[in-house]
């Protein structure tokens, strides 16, 4: 995302540019932020990268399962 530097403004080009970013980026914002608070994924103490995304999956089905258990009451 582009950001003014100084006083000087940015063009209508770059905040537009910034818009659908932010319109992109706020999709998966909300899932991340849920596994940073409840599951405490903001960082991992496992080293290896195919131990990492195992538990990153473990982490995504736990959303899913939080995510259907505030849809259904």
């Amino acid at each position: 995302m582009d950001t003014s530097v100084g006083n000087n403004k940015l063009s209508i080009e770059s905040i537009r540019r910034n818009r659908r970013v932010s319109r992109k980026r706020f999709v998966v914002e909300y899932p991340y932020s849920v596994m940073k608070r409840i599951f405490h994924l903001s960082h991992v103490l496992v080293t290896l990268v195919r131990r990492v995304r195992v538990k990153f999956m473990f982490a995504c089905v736990g959303y899913n399962l939080h995510a259907m258990k505030i849809l259904h009451g």
